[in-house]
C-alpha cells in the first residue's frame, strides 16, 4: 500500500506566509511518519517560491519519501526532486520525458492525474510512471471532476494497466482497504494526512 500525501497549503488557517511556513511543517511531519510520496501540489506559488519550498523539504528524504512537483517540470529539476506529477490538461508525458533526454535523470518519477478510464490506459501509452485515478469516493475538493467513479471502476482502471493505480477522492482509513482490495496500489489524499491530529497513527493504521 503505497501512500501519497498531496499537499494544499490554501487549506490551512493564517495568513499566506503562514499557510508556507505551516505546509513545510506538515511534509517534514509527514516525511517522519512513513509517508511513501508527497506530491507538493501548490499550483499558484511563483517558481521562486515553490523552489524554495522544495529544496527545504528534500533533505529530509533521499530515496523515500518520494518528493514529486505538480505541473512544474523545471522547478522539480531545478530543485533535485524525485518526480512531476502531471494534469490532465498539463504537458503530456512524452513531452515532458524530452526535456531529460540530454541530461537524464535516474529514477526519475513520471506521474499523471486520470478522471476516467481512457484516460488511465493513455498514460500508461504516454509513458506515465504511476496514475492517480479519482475522484473514488466523494469528496469537497474532487466536485469539478463530476460524480465519484466508486469501487467498480477502479477495479476496471487497476485491470486496465500494468502501472500502478492510486486511488484518490474521499479516501479514509476505513475505505482504504476497499480500493486495495479493487487493484489499488496505494492511496492518495490531501485531508487524511494533512488534517490528522496523529499522522504516524494514521500511516500505521494505513498499513
Amino acid at each position: 500500500m503505497k501512500l501519497c500525501y498531496v499537499t494544499d497549503r490554501k487549506a490551512l488557517p493564517g495568513s499566506p506566509a503562514g499557510q508556507l511556513r505551516s505546509i513545510t511543517l506538515k511534509i517534514k511531519d509527514a516525511e517522519r511518519a512513513g509517508v511513501d510520496w508527497i506530491q507538493i501540489r501548490e499550483k499558484d506559488l511563483h517558481a521562486r517560491s515553490l523552489y524554495a519550498l522544495v529544496r527545504e523539504v528534500m533533505p529530509g528524504c533521499l530515496s523515500k519519501p518520494c518528493i514529486s512537483v505538480n505541473d512544474r517540470l523545471d522547478v522539480a529539476l531545478a530543485a533535485g526532486a524525485h518526480g512531476v506529477h502531471l494534469g490532465e490538461e498539463s504537458l503530456q508525458v512524452a513531452d515532458a520525458r524530452r526535456f531529460l533526454e540530454r541530461t537524464p535523470v535516474d529514477g526519475f518519477l513520471f506521474g499523471v492525474s486520470a478522471h476516467s478510464v481512457k484516460s488511465v490506459e493513455q498514460a500508461e501509452a504516454d509513458g506515465a510512471d504511476y496514475v492517480i485515478f479519482g475522484p473514488v469516493f466523494r469528496t469537497p475538493s474532487k466536485l469539478a471532476y463530476g460524480l465519484p467513479h466508486g469501487l467498480q471502476q477502479l477495479a476496471v482502471a487497476c485491470r486496465a494497466v500494468s502501472i500502478p493505480v492510486l486511488a484518490i477522492g474521499g479516501i479514509t482509513v476505513e475505505n482504504a482497504l476497499q480500493c486495495a482490495e479493487a487493484g489499488a496500489a496505494g492511496v492518495a489524499a490531501i485531508r487524511l494526512f494533512q488534517d490528522a491530529d496523529d499522522l504516524e497513527a494514521v500511516v500505521r493504521a494505513l498499513r
